[in-house]
């Protein structure tokens, strides 16, 4: 087996984006399989409250290696404070971007960030400029509806889901734990 090349090294950008479920899902698999090589991961998650959920209860499991952080606080087309959201938005970013300069990660999730960027609570150009100047190695995985088309086109794979079935939209059935959280 040949060694890799530099090329073959470099960090992905990889939008999971459409109206199916399984944009976190799939991303938390691309976690697993990173750790599983032994890459630390970190996890943003930008709509997502303090919550207990099954992910960041299974991330205790990996140590160091997966570090998930919910910086939201809950849905924000439910919101009564726009302002209030664009702050905790705001504070996600930071937050992350400095972590991500302390250096060390192999993998980042921006976990809801599509959301995030259709209600404009951070400018796309902002999101591309980090994307251009983040660590070489780095993959970067955006989850949400409604990517945006320059997002699209920066990214190296896209994932559309399609929603051709769910409980909630058919049967009103209300999120299952172990499913959606």
């Amino acid at each position: 087996m040949s060694s890799a090349t530099e090329k073959d090294r470099r960090g992905l950008v990889i939008v999971h984006t459409g109206d199916g479920k399984g944009k976190t899902t799939a991303a938390l698999g691309l976690a697993l399989r990173a750790v599983g090589n032994g890459m630390p991961v970190l996890m943003i998650q930008f709509i997502k409250g303090k919550w207990k959920t099954g992910e960041r209860e299974a991330a205790k499991a990996f140590g160091s290696l997966l570090e998930i952080h919910a910086m939201g606080e809950g849905f924000t087309w439910d919101t009564k404070d726009v302002e209030r959201d664009k702050r905790k938005v705001r504070e996600g970013w930071d937050f992350m971007t400095a972590k991500v300069a302390g250096g060390g990660y192999r993998m980042l999730i921006l976990d809801e960030i599509n959301y995030v960027l259709s209600y404009d609570y951070i400018p796309v150009e902002e999101v591309l400029g980090f994307l251009r100047d983040r660590p070489p190695a780095l993959h970067v995985v955006l989850t949400g509806r409604n990517a945006p088309p320059a997002l699209i086109e920066a990214a190296d794979l896209v994932t559309e889901m399609l929603d051709i079935k769910h409980p909630f939209n058919e049967e009103g059935l209300a999120a299952q734990r172990g499913i959606e959280f």
